[in-house]
């Protein structure tokens, strides 16, 4: 018999969600090269960057996201912890058993332990699959607060153009790095926001694989 008992530390890495979140931000249509009307008789483009992946690491909402995944996935672990050490030796008791046991009795205990470790690794992936979900919904709040910010600040530099750093091979100009003026401007506006157990679609999560951002476990 072919034994793996689920692993809740595969879980507490799997909880690392965010980076999808690192690419979180839904730029508005004239950061995305979309000429404003009146910018579009400009003859030379005024280029501003933003760091995505750094506004959501040092941005006060984005570590309260953080904070918020890793306080789900450590109460999980201490959840899930007694019945997978309990299916552990469960297991290790039925390798021992097996070879005086008669076949149809050894099949039966084995399709039983089976099953136990099926319902066990569903129990896993659904709350695995809630704290996806609630950050999703965080992340689309942010995007929310993040997008308006954004278009204040191009309107403010006259800006026709917004990359996001890592689309930069070189810069001269420090001054075109807006990163942390909008880090600023959305610590104001949304310090905090609730990450909830929410379960969505499983075709909705292959978008939203990756890992925490830095400062995730």
């Amino acid at each position: 018999m072919t034994h793996s008992t689920w692993k809740i530390r595969r879980f507490a890495a799997a909880a690392g969600i965010v980076a999808a979140a690192a690419s979180f931000v839904t730029l508005p249509a004239a950061a995305q090269g979309q000429p404003h009307p009146a910018a579009a008789t400009m003859a030379q483009p005024r280029i501003l960057v933003i760091d995505r992946q750094a506004i959501l690491r040092f941005s006060k909402v984005g570590q309260d996201i953080v904070r918020q995944v890793n306080g789900y996935t450590q109460a999980a672990e201490s959840q899930f912890k007694a019945e997978q050490d309990g299916l552990q030796r469960e297991g290790q008791s039925l390798q021992q058993q097996v070879a005086i046991l008669a076949p149809d009795v050894r099949n039966q205990k084995i399709r039983a332990f089976q099953a136990k470790e099926a319902a066990f690794r569903k129990k896993v992936e659904d709350r695995q699959n809630q704290i996806q979900g609630g950050v999703q919904m965080a992340r689309q709040q942010v995007e929310t607060a993040l997008g308006p910010i954004v278009q204040g600040i191009m309107v403010e530099r006259q800006a026709n153009l917004l990359l996001d750093r890592s689309m930069v091979v070189l810069s001269t100009v420090s001054e075109i790095d807006v990163t942390r003026l909008a880090i600023q401007r959305l610590d104001q506006k949304l310090p905090t926001v609730k990450v909830q157990l929410v379960s969505v679609p499983a075709n909705m999560l292959s978008g939203m694989q990756g890992g925490m951002p830095p400062g995730g476990r």
